[in-house]
């Protein structure tokens, strides 16, 4: 239940809080058991080799016989290393070959226990080397964070500064053929290694040996595969001098304190290329990913960092042909464990790509095959490295994902798995449903026919397919259409709703249903930005020996975004302030126009909902799922109007580019929002209240939800960082800008439009909504850190301004709950604005624990394709 104040006991809470984070951790006082007993094997004091701790193995063994290491009870498996499996123990047999080469290391959760983490998630990555120093091999950590060319003189200072780290030491337990070396690396995979160890991840603060277990292993011609059970702990804390434990931090996430997880580890070491290949420089107007490098061999007054975009290595078969079959093209195989019917619609999805590559001047760049059969190939396996894979994952989760692995060295990508997982499809059900339900004649019953669904499990591929491709979501692209070309036939035949299918730019619930779009134009689909970025990072550039030399040419491509703003991609640094960057947008290069036609389908919907739900003998499940999904669904596309108030239309620039790179929205325009959202957001929506609905779905919450709803626009355009930048719009841009406290007095008279003048009547929905926006303005003032200068001020007067018009309207009010409400209102007002009723400081928190996931650079992406009617947007600010 929400309070508009913080009573003493939520304050005496904040202030545990405050000390349960702030107070030092101490593992070996907060750790009431003793160290468990490592499995015998594990590097633990009777471990071989008279080894007494991980990484540091007796210094005087000698290899022994082979024979007497690898015995008749072994199991082996060749590949790049021989493995040997005996009982519980594991041997790597590295040929002398491939000491010294350098190998991915690439650590992930494959499963873990319910509530810590997330099956599929990223652990880390790193390069690794194995070498030889005497009978001993190790184990080294190589970064490729700072270089500089070898030939100069300073890359001395760079190696010095940049030692390799040794993450383990092992033993050579025999000497194998042509001087292969066989060590026991059980205990690499049963302790915690502190640069594999998911410890971080999981916000554990012990390991288990003795619960950790070594499960499968395998090698690959360029790869090997190791899963583990691994334990982890999370002790009780301790409290001091026997009292009360203190109280769980409720914002925690992953492990609790007094809990274990058993999870199981995913680690793939693949071998990098030995001939690397040349990389292609970063460039922020176009979205790849990037790996990042600080170059010392520049002759620069400085040492510049250097980013490289992460791509594929194509190579044409004929380098003189405009357009050429590549040497080895990419392909991605369909896991054999999806369901027969959604194969070809993956598949599909897959090569949607192919016009994109032939801009790039690659003919069949891309292709889709089924996974062969035993009795096809025998030793084909989805997680060899040499194959990329389409996963299909029998999961509740409504999700996809295209991570990819890639050479830290150069940016190119050797591989991708992409995670499918079953339940993406309800959500795009959903979706379709709200969003184009009216335009469709399929989806007026459900469930969806399979062709229909079928085209959005192409599409969800589609999309994670571009990003195992390098490229980066671009939510700009929706903002570069003009509205009526949404609605034109012949517009989106070839150019698709939205430039680019790696925008959140769903369906397209602008067009109206006299526009008569044909079905297949609802659904994003390769654009024009897809295939030019493809061609700004795949297409040869002839005669270029370098990266540097292709800069030229690369800057050239890139200035054709001056020209055609449908190549744009999200400027740099302008997250959350021009209105064109925002998710779930359809249009909003025009928002209010596209917000204004999305709600007339919405009020379509509302009328849908009820037949296309109700099947004889089954709950009102789906009724309650769609009918929360349309007013989320109606919150997300007026969160996209606020965007416009205190908004920049931005486009990424360099130098020798005319103009600025932010351009404040026009002070009629970002009023124009404000208006809209009175008329659509603010005022009850009576369209979605239709108790037929509501009387099958609940007894009571419609006045929460529509409350929730309002409450999310509401916030989104009071927020600070929207303030802040109307201050400094005006400070800067002068009676051009829409000047703060005319946003407030417009924000405060349309809230409270019903004080002017005449009899006031005051309904419930509304009298919600106002005193939402008493405790929204109380909170800046009262919670901190507080608002900024200006801010609080203008709240204050905004406050004693609204006390003022309260108590001249409250004799006209007509009903007792009506004057009831005016009372209160007055009586919140003048706490809000006495200092004494200020909550003291709550603690610093961050809604990302581990600080930001720098993965998106070195491993890929994670999408989010969850729900919208329960997700917060950060681009709601």
């Amino acid at each position: 239940m929400r309070s508009r104040y913080l009573p003493f006991s939520i304050l005496v809470l904040t202030l545990v809080i405050s000390i349960f984070l702030l107070a030092p951790r101490s593992e070996a006082v907060n750790a009431p058991q003793d160290p468990p007993t490592p499995p015998a094997g594990a590097g633990g004091p009777g471990g071989p080799g008279g080894q007494d701790r991980p990484g540091r193995p007796d210094q005087t063994a000698e290899p022994k016989p082979y024979d007497r290491v690898i015995t008749k009870d072994a199991k082996s498996d060749e590949g790049i290393f021989t493995i040997h499996t005996i009982k519980e123990k594991v041997y790597y047999e590295i040929p002398k070959a491939e000491l010294g080469k350098e190998f991915l290391w690439v650590s992930q959760i494959a499963k873990t226990t319910l509530g810590v983490g997330y099956g599929g998630q990223a652990a880390g990555n790193r390069v690794v080397k194995w070498e030889r120093k005497g009978n001993r091999i190790l184990l080294r950590n190589v970064l490729y964070d700072v270089i500089a060319d070898p030939k100069l003189p300073v890359s001395k200072a760079v190696q010095a500064a940049n030692n390799d780290t040794i993450i383990q030491a092992f033993n050579i337990e025999a000497i194998g053929k042509d001087d292969s070396a066989v060590i026991d690396v059980t205990r690499l995979f049963t302790n915690e290694v502190t640069e594999f160890s998911a410890r971080t991840r999981l916000r554990a603060r012990g390991f288990d040996a003795s619960r950790s277990f070594i499960e499968k292993t395998k090698s690959f011609p360029t790869n090997i595969e190791v899963q583990v059970s691994q334990t982890y702990t999370s002790p009780p804390d301790m409290s001091p001098a026997g009292g009360a434990p203190p109280i769980p931090n409720p914002f925690a996430q992953g492990m609790r304190a007094g809990t274990n997880a058993t999870v199981v580890m995913h680690y793939s070491m693949v071998k990098l290329p030995e001939n690397p290949m040349m990389p292609r420089l970063f460039d922020e107007r176009v979205g790849y990913f990037s790996i990042r490098k600080v170059d010392y061999g520049i002759d620069e007054q400085r040492a510049p960092a250097r980013r490289y975009i992460t791509r594929w290595r194509l190579e044409k078969k004929d380098p003189n042909a405009e357009i050429s079959e590549p040497v080895k093209p990419i392909v991605y195989y369909v896991d054999p464990a999806t369901p027969s019917k959604w194969i070809p619609w993956i598949k599909k999805g897959i090569e949607d790509w192919q016009p994109a590559f032939e801009a790039a001047g690659f003919k069949n760049a891309i292709i889709a095959k089924e996974a062969p059969s035993k009795a096809e190939d025998p030793h084909w396996d989805p997680e060899d490295a040499r194959y990329s894979v389409i996963r299909y994952l029998p999961s509740e989760i409504q999700n996809a994902s295209g991570p990819h692995v890639h050479d830290p060295r150069t940016g190119e990508i050797l591989e991708s798995d992409i995670q499918y997982y079953h339940n993406v499809m309800n959500l795009n059900r959903n979706w379709y449903f709200l969003q184009v339900g009216p335009l469709d004649a399929r989806a007026k019953k459900l469930p969806l026919p399979d062709d229909l669904m079928g085209r959005m499990v192409q599409y969800v591929i589609a999309h994670e397919v571009g990003h195992t491709l390098g490229f980066q979501h671009n939510m700009k692209a929706s903002a570069t259409y003009p509205v009526e070309k949404l609605r034109d036939a012949e517009w989106l035949k070839t150019m698709s709703h939205t430039p680019t299918l790696m925008d959140y730019s769903r369906f397209n619930y602008v067009a109206q249903p006299e526009d008569n779009i044909p079905p297949e134009a609802l659904v994003p689909q390769i654009g024009p930005y897809d295939k030019w970025a493809t061609m700004w990072g795949y297409k040869p550039i002839p005669g270029a020996k370098s990266s540097e030399e292709e800069k030229k040419t690369l800057d050239q491509w890139a200035r054709e975004q001056d020209a055609k703003p449908y190549l744009r991609f999200s400027t740099s640094f302008a997250r959350g302030s021009d209105p064109g960057e925002n998710t779930e947008a359809v249009g909003d290069g025009d928002a209010i126009a596209a917000t204004a036609l999305g709600i007339k389908n919405l009020k379509r919907v509302a009328d849908m909902l009820l037949p296309a739900t109700s099947r004889p003998g089954e709950p009102y499940d789906d009724l309650t799922e769609l009918y929360g999904g349309m007013m989320g669904q109606w919150a997300t596309e007026l969160n996209h109007v606020t965007g416009l108030v205190g908004g920049f239309n931005s486009q990424q620039k360099h130098g020798g580019q005319d103009g600025v790179r932010f351009v404040i929205v026009p002070k009629e325009r970002q009023a124009a929002a404000v208006r809209f959202l009175h008329e659509n957001a603010f005022a009850t929506p009576s369209w979605a209240l239709k108790s037929e609905i509501l009387r099958r779905i609940e007894p009571a919450g419609v006045l929460t939800r529509v409350n929730s709803a309002q409450e999310r626009v509401l916030n989104s355009l009071l927020s600070n960082a929207r303030f802040d930048r109307l201050v400094e719009q005006e400070a800067i841009d002068g009676a051009t800008a829409y000047r703060p406290a005319d946003f407030m007095a417009d924000v405060r008279r349309g809230i409270w439009s019903e004080l002017d003048g005449g009899p006031v009547r005051i309904d419930v929905y509304r009298r919600k909504l106002q005193n939402s926006y008493i405790e929204a303005l109380a909170a800046k003032l009262n919670v901190r850190p507080t608002v900024t200068d200006d801010y609080r001020a203008l709240i204050k007067a905004e406050l004693r301004d609204l006390s003022t018009a309260i108590a001249a309207a409250s004799a006209r009010a007509v009903d007792r709950a009506t004057r009831a409400h005016l009372a209160d209102a007055r009586d919140e007002i003048a706490k809000a604005l006495d200092p004494k009723f200020a909550a003291p400081a709550a603690p610093a928190l961050s809604i990302f624990p581990f600080g930001y996931d720098e993965q998106s650079e070195l491993f890929g992406v994670l999408d989010c394709w969850v729900d919208y009617s329960i997700r917060v947007n950060p681009r709601d600010q």
